[in-house]
């Protein structure tokens, strides 16, 4: 690949000038000290040392700098994601430290973003393959148990393929919110954005979570009775995943008779904020910085009584920044959590 040179004349012009200047100074003390001091021969002189000292000056350090800077251009014109090999080869040293300046800063941060998403990587496969081998682990326990010869007990084998079934379940759990939460990073996920009335949608959840809260002896309410509905801009779909995913987290982790209540508040003028709070056990507050990230989990002992993919958090935060919304937390050890986002009011909402 062909490189062009940038002349610069500085160094050139700068160093001719001195030249210039000694030389002269030294021809009118010689001609000082034979007494042959004649004004013409340094007006004469000056300019010719001067021109002849640049051109000879500029000549030689194009050459000597350009057969050897271009060397260092041509190598890291090999790396073609750097915008550095398209430029000209200048002779410049102020210049060419600053360009090769900037550009060792920008390997040095493009180098860290690899090493740190080489670490993420690690960490997700390893994630994932903790998540997914228990219930692989399990259903393949019971099925073998089965041909063993537990298929031909009538009390057993209709037990052990509802367990094996449960954890089947699981698999197909995880590997859904894995399939979302990879569409959602990706950017592949597309919103249906409508008008939806939000005071609607969080009936709709109560309704589908009303065994399981009662199970665990868990109440959900709103702070307030909301006699007119609130409209919102939105995907309907997603915001109730949004507000599914909370509620699941708030009935697990929720104390037994606990309660946990939605609230729908003015924020701005063009905004709303939904507030879903519990009086559960809290989070202590160095978990809180990472609790969006996939797969982390408060409790680090491994134990999975609670079930869920660990991805949960990690697809609430996704969609809500889906919307160009954002979503807060704040939790206190024993007294309780309050998750909360934000979403865009339209004309017809009341509040």
């Amino acid at each position: 690949m062909s490189t062009k040179l940038k002349k610069s004349y500085r160094f050139a012009f700068r160093s001719s000038l001195f030249i210039c200047l000694v030389l002269t100074v030294f021809l009118c003390a010689t001609l000082l000290l034979i007494n042959q001091f004649n004004w013409l021969l340094p007006i004469i002189f000056s300019p010719i040392c001067f021109l002849v000292s640049f051109f000879i000056i500029q000549a030689r350090v194009e050459r000597f700098i350009y057969r050897r800077v271009k060397k260092i251009y041509d190598d890291v014109s090999l790396l073609e994601s750097s915008s550095f090999s398209s430029k000209p080869v200048t002779t410049d040293m102020k210049t060419l430290t600053e360009e090769i300046g900037k550009f060792a800063e920008d390997k040095k941060v493009e180098i860290d973003t690899l090493k740190i998403r080489e670490e993420y990587r690690k960490d997700f496969l390893g994630n994932v393959s903790h998540e997914l081998k228990t219930p692989l682990f399990t259903v393949q326990g019971y099925i073998l148990t089965l041909l063993d010869g537990a298929i031909k007990d009538s009390k057993v084998n209709e037990k052990y393929l509802k367990r094996a079934n449960k954890g089947v379940e699981r698999l197909i759990y995880i590997v859904k919110d894995l399939d979302m939460i990879t569409k959602l990073e990706a950017g592949d996920l597309s919103l249906e954005k409508e008008e939806f009335d939000i005071i609607e949608l969080i009936h709709n959840v109560f309704e589908l979570l009303e065994m399981r809260a009662a199970k665990n002896e868990i109440s959900l309410t709103f702070d307030m009775e909301y006699d007119e509905p609130i409209y919102v801009m939105g995907d309907s779909e997603k915001i109730q995943q949004v507000l599914t995913n909370l509620l699941v987290n708030s009935i697990k982790y929720g104390h037994p008779n606990g309660t946990t209540e939605v609230s729908v508040e003015n924020l701005i003028k063009n905004k709303v904020i939904v507030r879903v709070t519990d009086n559960g056990e809290g989070i202590p507050k160095h978990h809180i910085p990472r609790l969006f990230e996939r797969f982390y989990r408060v409790d680090q002992s491994g134990s999975r009584k609670e079930g869920g993919s660990g991805l949960g958090l990690a697809i609430v935060k996704h969609i809500i920044e889906a919307h160009d919304e954002k979503i807060y937390v704040e939790s206190e050890v024993d007294v309780g959590s309050e998750f909360s986002f934000t979403l865009e009011k339209t004309s017809n909402k009341t509040l």
